[in-house]
């Protein structure tokens, strides 16, 4: 009786070609959705809260905003708290916990929040 070797036609794991890596294609698709701007009254805007180095950090967003407009609300909201804060990507950071004053300011600017 003779052995018969057969190969398995099975590929398992991703590709290495450039035109099928997962993840800038991701990354591509997620930047090009996140570039969709939104009127103020359309965003549903999430509190968070973090602790970074043992003190507690503020976080708000997702913005779906330009860039600029990003940054000038930043440095508002910012001097109404008195606080110092960054704007990240789509997303703004404030030292403190102050998420109920953040969507009290953020209520006044138009903007939508969840719960």
């Amino acid at each position: 009786m003779k052995h018969i070797k057969r190969s398995m036609d099975i590929k398992i794991g991703s590709s290495l070609d450039n035109d099928k890596a997962w993840s800038s294609d991701t990354k591509k698709k997620i930047k090009e959705i996140l570039k969709d701007k939104k009127q103020p009254n359309e965003h549903s805007i999430v509190f968070k809260m973090e602790k970074r180095r043992g003190k507690p950090v503020s976080i708000m967003g997702p913005f779906f905003i330009a860039q600029n407009d990003l940054k000038v609300l930043c440095k508002k909201i910012k001097k109404k708290l008195g606080s110092g804060g960054t704007c990240k990507d789509e997303w703004m950071e404030f030292q403190g916990e102050c998420r109920d004053r953040l969507k009290s300011f953020i209520k006044e600017e138009g903007f939508r929040t969840k719960s």
